[in-house]
C-alpha cells in the first residue's frame, strides 16, 4: 500500500514538472512569434510623444528607422524571463491542484481561479526582477520621440542587474510589483476564454502602462518608499497621463497588446497541450491532461 502511494506521489510530482515544462516552452514559442507586437506596445507606453497609430504602422517605422532586427531587439531577456515565469507559475499551479485534489477537495472554476491567483502572486514575486532588466534591454538603442527619456548602456543581462544593484539600490528590481500584483486576477481570466481575457485587458491596460513605465526606470518618484510609496507611484503616474494626454493616453498601444495577448495565449495553449499530451503517451501514461 505504502510503496503504491509513494509511486503516486512520484508520479504526480513527475506530472507537475512536465506542465511545468510544457508551459514554459508553449510560452516561449508564442512569444517568439508575435514578439514584434511586444515591441510596438511597450515602444508606445514608454514614449508619450510616439504618435498612437495603427500596429503595423508603428512597425514599419521602428524598423525603417532602427533596422528590421530592432523589432527583436530583447528577445533572449525577454523570452528567458518568460521562461522561468511561466515554469514558476505552472508549476506552482499544479503543484497546488495536486494538493487540493491529494486532499479529497474537488476542482471547481472558482478554486482554479484561486490557484491562479495564489500561482501569479508567487510567481510576481519571484520574476519581477527579470522583467524589470528584460524592459530596459528591451528599449536600448530605441530612437525615442521624448527627448527625455536617455539611453542607457548595459552589456547584456547581468551587467543590467550589477548596474541597476550599484545605482539604484535592490529596491529598483521590484518597480512596478504592485501594478502586477493587481493584474494577477485579470491574467488568470484565460480559464474562461480568450474573449473574456481581451475584455480584461482592455480593462486594465492603465495598469499595464503604468508597470511598463516603473520598470523602465526613468520615472524619478519622490517621497516614501515600500508599498506606500508604490501605491502614490502607480496613482499619480495614472492622473498624471490623463492631465497631459487624457484618458485615451492610458491606452496607447492597446491594439497591440490585444493582438498579442489573444494570438500569444492561443498559440501557447496549443503547444502546451500538444507537448503534455506526446509526452505521456510517449511515458505510457493513457489520461486525461486538464489545466
Amino acid at each position: 500500500m505504502s510503496d503504491n502511494r509513494g509511486a503516486t506521489v512520484g508520479l504526480l510530482s513527475y506530472e507537475t514538472l512536465v506542465h511545468a515544462v510544457a508551459g514554459a516552452m508553449g510560452s516561449m514559442t508564442a512569444m517568439s512569434v508575435f514578439f514584434p507586437l511586444d515591441t510596438a506596445r511597450i515602444r508606445l507606453q514608454v514614449d508619450e510623444k510616439r504618435k498612437s497609430q495603427s500596429t503595423p504602422i508603428i512597425l514599419a517605422e521602428i524598423a525603417k528607422e532602427e533596422g528590421i532586427l530592432s523589432l527583436y531587439r530583447g528577445w533572449f531577456p525577454v523570452i528567458s524571463s518568460l521562461c522561468c515565469s511561466n515554469f514558476v507559475y505552472f508549476y506552482t499551479f499544479n503543484s497546488l491542484k495536486r494538493m487540493w485534489v491529494t486532499g479529497g477537495v474537488q476542482s471547481r472554476p472558482s478554486k482554479d481561479l484561486f490557484m491562479g491567483f495564489i500561482s501569479g502572486a508567487v510567481n510576481v514575486l519571484l520574476t519581477t526582477p527579470m522583467w524589470v532588466v528584460n524592459t530596459r534591454l528591451k528599449l536600448q538603442g530605441a530612437k525615442f520621440r521624448n527627448e527625455d527619456l536617455h539611453q542607457t548602456h548595459y552589456k547584456g543581462i547581468f551587467d543590467a542587474f550589477s548596474q541597476i544593484i550599484a545605482n539604484e539600490g535592490v529596491s529598483t528590481l521590484w518597480n512596478g510589483v504592485l501594478p502586477s500584483l493587481v493584474l494577477i486576477s485579470s491574467t488568470d481570466i484565460f480559464l474562461i476564454g480568450a474573449a473574456a481575457k481581451a475584455i480584461a485587458t482592455t480593462a486594465t491596460y492603465p495598469l499595464q502602462t503604468v508597470q511598463a513605465i516603473l520598470r523602465f526606470g526613468q520615472y524619478k518618484a519622490e517621497g516614501k518608499s515600500g508599498l506606500l510609496g508604490s501605491l502614490r507611484n502607480t496613482v499619480y503616474l495614472l492622473m498624471d497621463r490623463i492631465r497631459r494626454h487624457g484618458v485615451l493616453g492610458l491606452y496607447k498601444g492597446l491594439e497591440a497588446k490585444l493582438l498579442q495577448t489573444v494570438l500569444t495565449a492561443a498559440l501557447m495553449f496549443v503547444v502546451y497541450e500538444k507537448i503534455t499530451a506526446a509526452t505521456f503517451r510517449v511515458m505510457g501514461l493513457n489520461r486525461k491532461l486538464r489545466h
